[in-house]
Order: C-alpha cells, then structure tokens, then sequence
C-alpha cells in the first residue's frame, strides 16, 4: 500500500512535486530542505507507488512523547487512493495520536474515515498560504540600533512557553530540532535576551512569529520576517508562510512585505486522538 523513499528517490520526487505547487508546497519544502540538512529525527518519506506517486507522505518517527508533536505532511492527487491508504492501510495508526497538515479539501475525507473507525478527529487549524516570489522585491527595512541574532537552544523554552499549540512542553523536541538545524531570526534585548523571534519549521515554511507584549509595536515582526526571508532564499529554500485565516494583523504584515496568496488553496492541520498527547 505505501514504501518508503530511498535518498535518490527523494531527489526524484522533489523535482516532481514542484510540478503541483502551490498545492504540493508543504511537502515540497520539506523535501527541499530533507535533501540538503539532516535534522532529527528524520521523517520517512511514504509513496503509494512509484514513480508515478499519487500519494506521498513525510511521517515522523516517532522515539519519544515529544515526537508525537511533529506532524505528518500529506499530498494527494488523487481522493480514491488516499481514502485508501488512510482506511486500510497500516501507516497510520487511528488507536493513537496523530496530526496531519494537508490540503483543506481533505476536510471531509479524514473526518469521514476517523467517524468511521470510531476515533475524533479535530480540524486544529486553516491557513493561507503566503508566497514570496522575488525577494529582491521586499520593501526596505531600517534595523539600525537593533540587535539581529540567531536563537541559540538556551531559548527553547522561552519559545516553547509562548506558541500558543506548544502547551504542557510537549512541543520542546519540535522547537530544538527547528532551533538546532533551521535558519530563525530573533531581536535581542540590552541583556542579550530575545524579546522577539521567528523560526523555520522542517517544511521550509517560517513560522512562530511572536514579539513579547512590552516590545510590540517596535516594528521588529517586520525586521524579522524580512530577515529570515533573505536568508532561507540564500539557502535555496522556498520562502513561505502559513497564516491562520483569523490572523488579520499576520496576513497585513506579510502582505506588505509582498508575500501573496493563491485563492484557489488553503491548508489545513488534522489532529486525531488529540487527548492523548496531553495526558
């Protein structure tokens, strides 16, 4: 029903996936970063057939509780094959907790088979997808008198304390694995403390964007966006976000900074059995 990917077949895949985008974006990215950083712990990459795939899937392995939180990136071309493999196949396990990020479309088919074989299943999240395509196009940003840096694993908690999915710790393996092998921006304080950051998820996609309350409106989400767009670009990576409809400040901001969005696409995340990860 599904196999994994060899480490020549990702290259593969990833030159076809670019095919699809912005649909295949998640997944895409992900494979555009796997193929070049080794982060850990390193998801398997999952077809239905190759190389023709009209499923493919980057499961995380899962060796401790906190690995749970890394989801599970889905792309589909075709409904029949997925309804399939998430019936009756063994890659997932529906007696255990589980997240997927997908195409919303997916909506009603995972809802269907989780009712089907008795278990919840939570749509968490819907978001647009933000592009940026010419990075030489972004505005001007005035960073002078500003302390630029890296987050170093020293901030792994301050991080994980203030996304609002990273409660009770459960996303501290998440958050170091993005802080210890992805590109992230923060604003550091006289004392050397973030106060503001932003990180790279394993997808490529940056994200967690958050200013303390006390330094907002300094324009550092600006500085930071801007920033770490530059340098994933330099990279080699897609430069992209996804911003939850009910984001309106998010979406003006990167709008501004020339991000655009595809109407026609929204994704969306998938948690089953949810109750689990927070026991």
């Amino acid at each position: 029903m599904a196999f994994e990917l060899s480490e020549d077949q990702l290259k593969t895949a990833e030159n076809e996936l670019k095919k699809y985008l912005p649909m295949s974006q998640q997944v895409y990215g992900f494979l555009v970063i796997r193929n070049r950083v080794r982060s850990d712990p390193v998801r398997r990459v999952l077809v239905d057939r190759w190389p023709q795939f009209r499923v493919i899937m980057c499961k995380p392995q899962v060796e401790q509780k906190s690995d749970l939180f890394k989801d599970t990136l889905l792309f589909a071309t075709d409904a029949a094959v997925l309804e399939e493999i998430l019936s009756k196949s063994s890659v997932f396990d529906w007696s255990k907790y589980f997240c997927v990020g997908t195409s919303v479309s997916h909506t009603e088919l995972f809802k269907a088979v989780a009712s089907a074989k008795g278990v919840p299943c939570k749509r968490v999240a819907k978001c647009y997808l933000m592009t940026l395509e010419d990075v030489g196009r972004l505005p001007p940003v005035d960073s002078s008198g500003i302390s630029v840096s890296s987050l170093d694993e020293s901030h792994i908690g301050l991080v994980s304390q203030t996304w609002k999915f990273g409660k009770d710790d459960v996303a501290v393996g998440l958050i170091h694995n993005m802080i210890a092998n992805f590109p992230s921006c923060c604003v550091l304080d006289a004392e050397g403390k973030p106060v503001s950051w932003i990180l790279t998820y394993a997808s490529g996609a940056i994200g967690m964007l958050y200013t303390l309350p006390e330094h907002r409106g300094k324009g550092y989400a600006k500085i930071l966006v801007s920033s770490l767009a530059k340098r994933n670009h330099a990279l080699g990576y897609p430069v992209y976000s996804f911003i939850e409809e009910e984001n309106a400040v998010s979406y003006r901001l990167f709008a501004n900074l020339g991000f655009t969005e595809d109407p026609s696409y929204r994704e969306a995340w998938f948690r089953v059995n949810e109750f689990q990860i927070f026991q």
